[in-house]
């Protein structure tokens, strides 16, 4: 018997001493000391080395399609390495129910939306892969803001004139732009004859290529850009924001109609794609989803950014918005699902930054990104 109680004794103490080595392994939760979230039940935003958990089922897309292939920075998509290389194109594009349908639209890879004079929206698309596409826009005219984010991408600026404001700026070293009411750079651009003048201005892709050469503009990136805009996860682990647990809020629908009165656009959330559908309420038969003349196709993003800015007045309703900062706010939405974050810009070619309120950089899900630039004092809604 009393070997017996040894043998209890010596077993519990062995049962002990497991449970404690299990519970020093046991990982531990650490919010950063810049974390301005009182709620330590939040786990911090996910790093390269700490996968995000995955809620909707995709394909493995951790090797190309195919030889050759690589990892495009604008979308984090395998595009074809030559693609890849080649400078975007950043193309002027009017928003208002004139100017609809849009050509091409579909194609872009990420898609900036700001308040022009009159509270009329102009669009600004970055195209990735552009040199093949027959009929890009209908193209408007430019205005100083729209070229500072142009220049985060390295892109060539596409448009047809502008205010007497934004010379300084196209006349600066490294400002590229083509410009279809200027000399030889309207031998890329045609009008076409199923709509009046101004919304009738269009470019093709091998236009733009052949003025792009004629100016002596390299195709190739140049050196200060950089080429970490983004953090993407990846198809197989995307970020579902449920690392933020309460809060990401819920946003299947997303209502920036308080932020844009004419245009009132919104984005609806699918589930069975992932993707949020975007449609306008702009008047006749413009009304609903906003498709792309050339193919049908309606607008689709995997991302969408809010960016609150400071804006001013420059007379004559002409509008100036803030690109660099470093304190404004803003919103990050993906597979349905939103959190609040802030923004930064240091410089001219420098990318805008977005932050979680954890002071992490977010990552954002492979696809295409929408940019809703906001006045400050604005507001939207989701739901």
């Amino acid at each position: 018997m009393r070997k017996i109680k040894i043998y209890l004794l010596l077993f519990t103490i062995l049962v002990i001493l497991t449970a404690c080595g299990q519970e020093e392994d046991a990982p531990s939760l650490i919010i950063p000391e810049s974390s301005p979230v009182s709620d330590t039940t939040a786990p911090p935003s996910p790093s390269v080395s700490e996968p995000i958990p995955s809620e909707i089922i995709t394909e493995d897309d951790s090797r190309p399609p195919r030889e050759g292939m690589v990892r495009s920075f604008l979308t984090n998509e395998w595009v074809d390495a030559d693609v890849a290389s080649t400078r975007p194109i950043a193309v002027m594009i009017p928003n208002e129910s004139g100017a609809i349908p849009h050509y091409s639209l579909s194609e872009a890879s990420i898609l900036y939306e700001a308040n022009v004079e009159g509270r009329m929206t102009r669009l600004m698309a970055i195209y990735e892969d552009w040199q093949h596409l027959e009929k890009i826009g209908n193209i408007r005219s430019l205005r100083a803001y729209y070229a500072y984010w142009a220049f985060e991408w390295d892109a060539f600026i596409v448009h047809l004139g502008g205010p007497f404001f934004i010379n300084e700026l196209i006349a600066a070293p490294d400002t590229q732009n083509i410009d279809g009411l200027t000399g030889a750079d309207s031998a890329a651009f045609f009008r076409s004859d199923d709509r009046s003048s101004p919304h009738n201005a269009y470019a093709t892709g091998a236009g733009l290529a052949e003025v792009i050469r004629q100016k002596g503009y390299s195709l190739s990136y140049r050196d200060f850009i950089d080429k970490t805009h983004f953090q993407f996860a990846t198809k197989l682990n995307p970020n579902t924001l449920s690392q933020y647990d309460k809060n990401a809020k819920n946003a299947t629908y997303i209502d920036m109609s308080g932020c844009y009165p004419l245009t009132r656009c919104y984005f609806e959330y699918n589930e069975d794609d992932g993707l949020y559908y975007r449609s306008q309420h702009l008047s006749g038969s413009t009304d609903g989803p906003h498709t792309d003349g050339a193919n049908g196709q309606q607008l689709t993003f995997k991302n969408i950014l809010v960016q609150y800015t400071k804006s001013e007045d420059l007379g004559e309703e002409y509008l100036a918005f803030q690109c660099h900062d470093t304190t404004r706010d803003g919103w990050f939405f993906t597979n349905g699902k939103g959190i609040h974050v802030t923004w930064e810009k240091n410089s001219d070619y420098a990318a805008t930054k977005y932050f979680d309120d954890y002071g992490n950089e977010i990552f954002l899900n492979t696809g295409k990104t929408m940019i809703c630039v906001v006045a400050e004092g604005d507001n939207f809604t989701f739901r």
